[in-house]
This record gives structure tokens, sequence and C-alpha cells, in this order.
């Protein structure tokens, strides 16, 4: 008996009688536990991992003995394990870049989109949940066995696709902190001449990135275990790092941090190649030209030729982070594109244009490394919303999955997309643009953005982001091959099923060797920038057809399509799916349609080899629907000459094998119907049914053939 704001529920009257007495002889202690030691005890089996085959199928076994384990509630198992999955590497990597290219009001755009297109999908999420029973395996059994196993493939394996991208995404984030942030000194790579720095960049993710699959490949193959284990340290550096976030703000207000950034005239400049923000430095009454001088001029003299623009402009120092109070919000509401290769300027800074037809490659600027504009950004942006489908994975460990997939899922995302929109205020508000916009901080000695405003120190955002990407990766190698393996046991895509197969305690291992495979094309591509577009594809098509599916499911008023969360209607999963096509064309058309191609050959190939699974599902519905629908109207009136077809019963005479004995007669049928119109062939056989049974089948078959 279940009572939940979200479930309409009749029958509770009958059992109040008994609310609250405890009848039991004696207690179970677990029961009479604290609330501290319970809670405590509860996190300590934290698990973020997908179900898979193994468990589904014990749970369809689960007859046999029921075993007792310990199951979990809604905070535990779906609200921590949401969190986890949908604040990642984004946040921290480019959320930043993303405010200060886009602005605040544009980015604020961004982000609402794409989290009222998680919400609506988890709408769409909690009606399959509430709908009869939540069977164990995750979100795939979930959706196939609510949909049918056309849709349940494709939104199967486009689910597989975007977690074993996402894999690739987290692994490139992984490295990305490191090389950049950690020790730089690690690069094999390193750039020869100036504008050689990204082509090396990306050398350098690409081997490291083989190195770290082949490392998280042999982990997750050893056993899971282990990475469990880890799940709850995971867990606790994201939620650091965000509580760092919100302190370093509060501090901004009455004491920033000091990050000083040099610019000349309105360029901002890198501070790898020097330390002294000044042209020259005034000693003993002698002036020395400092290393900026150097790095503009062809000698240390004061009588140099220098640069055009170096001589004409000054060299300033402003505040990087002038704190939440200074009023720098302004400046940064508005967007700043930008083609590929130019400088990071600061906008109403005095400057005076010199002739530019000098290189800029070797001078140390901050130059933008790819071009922007708004779609691109919601491309990149598009994945760190994604994770919704975390609480439901673990379907069959929770103790009351129809309460807590809703409760906990929802709360996830309103909790995330908080944190989301206040951060893009709070980075708008405290952070000087031309840092915003810097997307590997070289203008503050290297440090990331983020880091620079964090409270105790920049290390914590650092630390915390690398461990917490690098369990996502781990998190997804383990979960994408479960994924597939149970797309493989259901046997609706023939040609995957040799990847049903594993080690004997069910761990998938053929699986495995294709995801990370599948991983490794996305590190060979080698830019987040990139990746992320591929991924947001995936995960928008899945969402999609959820969302589709559950509006199919209630236009037709399918029979066994009863959820029973009280705020879902057809209209919300038809504007998640709107949206989600919207968004999929946002980021990019061609993208869009490759992935929506890939969708339709899946669908189209399991409807044609006759998916011999039948789960009951809203497309059969639909064209059973459409075949009563025409039929009935076809009674109303006479028809008109034009549409007159002709009719023909034909009475076939059947020999004592069975066989036809005249199907010629067929042949003239058809000439005189021209194939069109309908024919209804009937044939007699004489004797007691319950007899002749097995010659009745026969007859009809062969008569079936002739026709």
């Amino acid at each position: 008996r279940e009572s939940s704001p979200f479930i309409n529920s009749a029958e509770m009257d009958r059992g109040n009688m008994y609310e609250g007495k405890n009848m039991a002889l004696f207690e179970e202690e677990m029961d009479s536990n604290p609330m501290v030691s319970s809670l405590l005890n509860k996190l300590a089996n934290y698990t973020n991992l997908t179900q898979g085959v193994v468990e589904h199928e014990a749970d369809e076994d689960s007859k046999r003995k029921e075993v007792k384990v310990p199951r979990m509630g809604t905070f535990i198992g779906v609200y921590l394990p949401c969190l986890q999955n949908i604040l990642g590497v984004i946040l921290f990597l480019r959320l930043t870049w993303i405010v200060g290219t886009a602005g605040v009001l544009e980015s604020f755009i961004i982000v609402f989109m794409c989290c009222a297109c998680t919400m609506l999908t988890a709408i769409s999420m909690s009606a399959i949940a509430t709908n009869g029973v939540v069977p164990a395996g995750g979100s795939y059994y979930m959706i196939s066995r609510s949909l049918g196993p056309e849709f349940g493939g494709a939104v199967g394996l486009c689910f597989y696709l975007g977690t074993t991208f996402a894999g690739a995404m987290y692994i490139l984030g992984t490295i990305e902190i490191l090389l950049t942030y950690i020790s730089p000194s690690a690069a094999i790579f390193k750039a020869q001449e100036a504008g050689e720095e990204t082509e090396a960049m990306l050398n350098n993710m690409r081997i490291y990135g083989t190195c770290i699959i082949i490392l998280m490949a042999i982990v997750v193959f050893v056993g899971v275990k282990y990475v469990n284990k880890l799940a709850l340290v995971f867990l606790a550096c994201v939620i650091l790092s965000i509580i760092a976030i919100y302190a370093g703000v509060i501090k901004t207000a009455f004491d920033p941090p000091d990050f000083p950034i040099c610019l000349l005239g309105n360029r901002t400049l890198s501070k790898r190649s020097f330390d002294v923000c000044a042209k020259f430095t005034e000693s003993n009454n002698e002036t020395k030209t400092t290393t900026l001088w150097n790095l503009f001029c062809d000698s240390s003299l004061l009588n140099a030729t220098c640069d055009d623009y170096f001589s004409l402009n000054n060299v300033t120092e402003i505040q990087g982070i002038p704190g939440i109070m200074s009023g720098v919000l302004a400046d940064n509401l508005w967007s700043t594109y930008s083609e590929k290769g130019s400088i990071v300027e600061k906008k109403d800074q005095p400057s005076v244009a010199g002739s530019e037809e000098i290189k800029m490659g070797g001078l140390p600027y901050v130059f933008t490394d790819i071009m922007t504009y708004f779609t691109m950004l919601v491309g990149i942006y598009f994945p760190s919303v994604t994770g919704i489908m975390a609480g439901s994975n673990r379907s069959g460990d929770l103790k009351d999955a129809q309460k807590s997939i809703p409760t906990g899922t929802i709360l996830a995302i309103s909790t995330t997309s908080f944190i989301y929109l206040s951060c893009i205020v709070l980075f708008g508000a405290c952070i000087e643009g031309v840092i915003l916009r810097d997307k590997f901080g070289e203008a503050v000695n290297g440090n990331l953005v983020v880091g620079t405003l964090a409270w105790p120190s920049p290390w914590v955002i650092v630390i915390g982001s690398f461990f917490s990407t690098c369990g996502a990766g781990l998190q997804s190698l383990t979960g994408a091959p479960r994924l597939l393996q149970a797309i493989a046991r259901d046997g609706i895509v023939p040609f995957i099923q040799v990847f049903g197969h594993g080690k004997a305690n069910g761990e998938p291992t053929w699986a495995l060797l294709l995801t990370a495979g599948i991983c490794e094309i996305g590190i060979l591509i080698a830019s987040l920038d990139s990746v992320a577009p591929i991924l947001s594809m995936f995960f928008l098509m899945c969402y999609m057809f959820v969302n589709l599916a559950c509006a199919v499911q209630t236009l037709l008023r399918t029979p066994n399509w009863r959820p029973r969360f009280k705020y879902y209607h057809w209209t919300l999963s038809f504007l998640g799916m709107s949206l989600c096509l919207a968004l999929m064309f946002i980021c990019s058309w061609y993208y869009a349609l490759i992935a929506m191609l890939i969708a339709g050959c899946i669908y189209k190939y399991i409807e044609y080899r006759g998916a011999e699974k039948e789960w009951g599902d809203g497309i059969r519905g639909l064209s059973l629907n459409a075949a009563r629908y025409a039929l009935l109207r076809v009674e109303d009136g006479p028809p008109h000459t034009k549409n007159w077809r002709p009719q023909l019963l034909v009475l076939l005479n059947l020999d004592s094998e069975q066989l036809v004995k005249h199907p010629r007669l067929l042949s003239f049928t058809s000439q005189l119907k021209a194939g069109k119109g309908l024919t209804i062939v009937g044939s007699v056989l004489q004797g007691i049914y319950l007899d002749k049974c097995t010659e009745t089948q026969k007859a009809e078959e062969v008569c079936k053939r002739q026709l």
C-alpha cells in the first residue's frame, strides 16, 4: 500500500486502522536503530551503477526465494546518483567560458532550454515508472517493456551510444584538467612554434586518452565492485567543489581574491611567458626593460624597434575578480561571439589601432581557439544536463520504485537546474569578462577559471573536478556494456547478439570491448568541444523517443497504459518531444539528420526482422486503431461509382491431400478485380472439426500460399 503525493490512491482507508500500531512480537534491530547510524549504513552501501541483465533475469525468476537485501530509499537510491551524474565536467571546464561568450542573458536561455527539456522528459519517465510494476534492470527494461520492441531497441541503442560517448567526453575532460591545470609539464608533444599549441594539445589528448581508456577497461573488467566502493568518494568531490564555488562567491563580496590581469591597450596578455606587467622598471635611477618588452621588440634596448601596437598603447593591470559588489554584471550581460584565432579584448578600454600587417602568432596575446556562435554553445552545454536516467537504472534495488523514481529524479533536476542558473548569474557578477572568455585561464597564470573564484584555494576545484570526471568516466564504462548486454539478450536486434555473452558471473566482456572501441573513436576526435555535440544528439534522440512514446500511448488510450503519476499530461510529453527535436536541430542540423537516420534504420530493422517479442506495445495498437476507424467509416452510405471496388467470394475445392484442385480459379479472380478490391477465399471440409483440426490448419496454409 503506497501513499505518495504523486500517486492517486483510493483504497487507503481500510489500512489506516493499524497505522502506526506495531503488531510485531519482537522488533527487528534494524528498524529500531537510531536515525544517524542507519543513514551512515545506507551511505556506506551507496552505489551508482546501472543494473544489467543478470539482475533483471534474477528479478524475473525471483519467485524462487526472497533474499533480504537492504533496499534503497529515494534519497540514496535515486536523488544522489542523479545529482552525481548530472553535475559533470562541463560545469567545471566550460560553464565560465559559455557565460563569457554568450553573455549572462543568452547563457540563461541556453541553460533554461536544456533544463526544461530534461524536466519534461523526467515527467514522461515518471509516467512510465508509475505504469504498473517497474521491472528490474534499469531504464532500458522500463522503456522497452512499456513501449514495445521497436521503440525499446531504438531508444536503448541511442542511450547506449550516448553513454559511451559520454565516457569519452569525461576521459577527455580528465586529461584536460591533468595537462592544463595539474601538471602542464607532463605533456608529450610540445608546441615548437607559436600557433601549434592546439595541435600539440590534441595529440597529447589522443595518447593519454588511449592509455586511460585501456586502464579503465581493465579496471572495469577486473571487477565493478572496486569502482562501486569509490562511488561515495566521487560524489563527495562533486558536492565539495560546488560548496567551494558558492563559498568563494560569498567571500568576493567583502574580500575579492587577488588575480591581476595584464592588458595592452584593450587586448588581454597571456601570463605564461612573463611575470612583470610593465614595459620597463625603475631601479637605482636607471630604466630597465622587462621580459614583456623583449617579447614585443627586437632587442632589450630602449631605442629598439617594437611592434606598432605595443608602442602606441599602455600596459595596464586590472583585477580579474572584482567581486560580486563591483557591478561587473552589467558588462557581462551581452554576448561577444568571435572568429577563430581572434584576440580576447576588453570592451570600453582605450586602445589605439596600430598598422596590423604583422602576424599576431608569436605575441603573448590570449587567442580564442574556436569560432563561437549561439547554436554551437547549446551543443556543448547540453551534455551537462544529461544523466537523469541514473535513478531508474537501479530500479530493482529500490524499496518502492513507483514512488522513488518520480520524486528523486524531479528533485535532482530541480536542484541541478538551480545550481546551473545561479552559477551563471554569479559568474557573470563576480568575474571580469576577459577572464570568462579565456577558456584555459592563460591570463591568470594558467589557473582554472572557476578555480580562481573558489574559496580556500583553486586546488579544491581542480582536484575535485579531476576525481569526479574520472569517476564519471568509469561509471559510463561500467554502465554502457551492461546496457548493450541487456539489449543483446533481448534478441530484438539480431546482429548484436554476440555481445550478450559474458564471463561466468555475467559481466559483459564482449560488450566492454565494443564500448572501449567506440570510446576510442571519441578520444581520437580529441576535442571536448567536438565530442559534446555528438553526445547531445544521442541523448536528445533517446529523450525524444521516450516523450513521443508516452504521448502516443496516451492519445491511443492503450489499455495497458495507465500511469498514476498525478502531474502527467500528454501535452507535456508532446512539448518535451518538440523541444528535443528543436534542440537537436539547433545544436547542428547535419548531426541531427545523421542521428535520426541511425535511429530510423534501427527501428525499421527491428520491425523488418519481425520482432518476435510481443510486449504489447503502442505502435501495434496504432495500426489496430487505424483499421478499426477505417472499417467504421466504410459503413456509412452506398459508395460512389468512382470509389467502387469489386469484392469477390471464391469457393475452392480441395482434394484428399488438402491441395487446391483448380488453382487457375485464383488467377482468374485476380484478373477480374485487377489487383484492387477484396477477395475472400473459402473452402469446406466434411466431418467433425475436432477430428480434422490438423487438416484444417494444413488446408488454411495451402490456401494462403496459393493466394
